[in-house]
């Protein structure tokens, strides 16, 4: 099924392309969230009289997504404490929920999903350098510090 995308998706395309998918990728996904229109003469047309206002959206979102990844970088890292127990092993885990809720105290507005976390929860002390993946290509470092409780 051919459609047309609505905004840049990452491994798909850029805003306005005609790309290939699988039907029910498009059906059940890239449709119903409006990330995507099925390519016909008609959806053309509505997207061409809307390129302008999605492309201003589009370059809103960046800006807003780079002055994010600025204030992140300014921030430089959070700590989080948890119960540890012999050899610096945690009681638990830290997740992606914690270490949201610790920016959030940090004055830092954060989505749990936009935080990767590459080999899973967090088990042990230490540092850790993590990416936050703010908008399509724009990714910010930031260095999360677990700290035994006392």
């Amino acid at each position: 099924m051919e459609v047309i995308l609505l905004e840049q998706m990452p491994n798909l395309g850029k805003l306005g392309e005609k790309v290939a998918v699988k039907a029910g990728y498009a059906r059940n996904y890239l449709i119903p969230r409006r990330k995507a229109v099925i390519a016909t003469k008609d959806n053309d047309l509505y997207f061409e009289s809307r390129r302008a206002e999605l492309e201003k959206a589009a370059a809103e979102s960046v800006m807003a997504a780079e002055k994010r990844k600025q204030a992140l970088i300014a921030l430089g890292s959070v700590t989080i404490t948890a119960k540890v127990g012999v050899e610096g092993k945690l009681f638990g885990s830290v997740g992606a929920a914690d270490i949201t809720n610790a920016l959030t105290r940090a004055g830092f507005e954060i989505d749990k999903k936009e935080i990767r976390l590459p080999y899973g929860s967090l088990r042990q002390i230490g540092e850790y350098e993590l990416e936050v993946h703010l908008y399509s290509g724009i990714i910010a470092p930031i260095k999360v510090v677990v700290a035994g409780e006392e």
